[in-house]
């Protein structure tokens, strides 16, 4: 997720070697899809907000978990390990370390977790895994480590850049869920404050085009770079404007386009300057999932919802006056 953010946490990875790109040119057309039923079956999986235990001093879940009531979080950020081979920021393990320790936590506790592959830094799987097949069966190494029942595509920079790696994401994705049926796949991007940019629809496009039966296209509504209003109503535009383009490629109904669409805010200061996302923008982004029964409202991130003391490194907290877990507990009131 996420600009400078995710950059700074993962700065010693290196940007992967792109794929080829003999898909570029390849025709884009919308596929008429019967709507698949909504995404936020299991109880809490729509609100799930990140948090990212490679860095820092993150929150124990189970702590976070009895302060806010939420359930579902999602854990950041699988990447390669140099090869087309899934790790927790790239060296981790997937099993045997702290992170499966915290994930058998929270189920301990009753809750549950999606894992969400890719961010803004370090060696992409996407650009690392050389087909579809290869790229589904790392994906497929992080869903038989933990059985999950969601997984998260956060497709950024390089990743998203390259259309060849953008049609590659989503080959991989429908033979994710032709293996492991129910489960729930978000695909998390960029935006600008009116909708995807090209890359964003013509990705969504490419899921459609594909026979892709994703549960949730997912926008990042913040670091615009400039947006008039509110970050709460510039939220509610760029929804507007990813609902409309999900519409269009998949032939779904307002109602169904709505339940195949999310968000994922940033909380307090984001990296753009005189840019912040304050509780009562939650409250209006909240507002509008509960209106239109978004897929998810996810927000990055749980290790930044405290305020900052002297001399904190503002990735870790808010950078506005707030206390603690305020933007959580917004979320946990979601329910889909």
């Amino acid at each position: 997720m996420r600009t400078s953010v995710v950059a700074r946490l993962a700065t010693p990875l290196l940007a992967a070697v792109l794929g080829p790109a003999a898909l570029l040119a390849a025709p884009v057309q919308a596929a008429a899809l019967p709507a698949p039923a909504a995404a936020a079956a299991v109880p809490g999986m729509a609100a799930a907000p990140y948090e990212y235990l490679g860095w820092g001093n993150p929150q124990k879940p189970t702590d976070v978990m009895k302060a806010t009531g939420v359930k579902w979080f999602t854990l950041a950020f699988i990447l390669s390990d140099g090869g087309c081979n899934p790790k927790w920021d790239g060296s981790r393990p997937l099993t045997g370390g702290s992170d499966a320790a915290a994930i058998a936590s929270i189920r301990a506790a009753g809750g549950d977790v999606m894992v969400s592959v890719g961010g803004w830094s370090g060696n992409k799987l996407g650009e690392k895994c050389s087909s579809a097949s290869a790229l589904a069966g790392a994906y497929q190494k992080v869903i038989d480590a933990y059985k999950l029942r969601a997984l998260d595509i956060d497709i950024e920079n390089t990743e998203f850049a390259d259309a060849t790696v953008r049609q590659r994401v989503v080959d991989a994705l429908k033979i994710v869920k032709s293996r492991n049926p129910g489960i729930v796949t978000y695909v998390t991007l960029g935006t600008t404050p009116t909708g995807p940019d090209a890359n964003g629809k013509d990705l969504i496009k490419r899921g459609a085009a594909a026979g892709l039966a994703n549960d949730g296209w997912v926008v990042m509504p913040f670091d615009f770079g400039g947006h008039s209003g509110s970050m709460g109503q510039a939220t509610v535009s760029a929804l507007n404007g990813l609902k409309a383009a999900v519409k269009s490629a998949y032939g779904y109904s307002d109602d169904a386009a709505y339940r195949h669409i999310g968000v994922s805010s940033m909380n307090g200061r984001t990296d753009e300057a005189g840019e912040t996302v304050t509780t009562a923008d939650f409250r209006t982004i909240l507002g509008y999932a509960q209106q239109h029964h978004l897929a998810r409202f996810a927000f990055w991130a749980v290790n930044r919802d405290r305020a900052c003391g002297s001399g904190t490194d503002a990735d870790a907290c808010s950078g506005v006056a707030q206390s603690p877990y305020e933007f959580t507990k917004i979320v946990a009131q979601y329910q889909g």
